[in-house]
């Protein structure tokens, strides 16, 4: 049978990589017009490379799983206070 890798993580992890993403995102939309069609990828491309060459160096599936994961919950953090601030200029 099969095993799953074991992913070793902690909240340092999460606590800098979202945070990281979010500035990255920011500017590039200030300096370079990032059009807001491409924050999904580049935030999912940068939470690969923070997560396989900083993160989880070593070990590739951890690295991809995090990325994926640090990215994604960049991506929510964005839209939601996105979401948020549009609910809240329409009342």
């Amino acid at each position: 049978m099969n095993e799953l890798p074991t992913i070793h993580t902690n909240i340092w992890d999460a606590i800098w990589a979202i945070p990281a993403i979010l500035l990255v995102l920011i500017i590039l939309k200030t300096i370079f017009k990032l059009s807001e069609s491409w924050f999904s990828t580049v935030a999912t491309a940068t939470g690969l490379f923070l997560s396989i060459f900083i993160s989880h160096r070593g070990n590739l599936p951890a690295g991809i799983f995090m990325g994926l994961f640090y990215g994604s919950a960049a991506m929510g953090a964005i839209y939601s206070v996105k979401t948020w601030y549009m609910s809240y200029r329409n009342k």
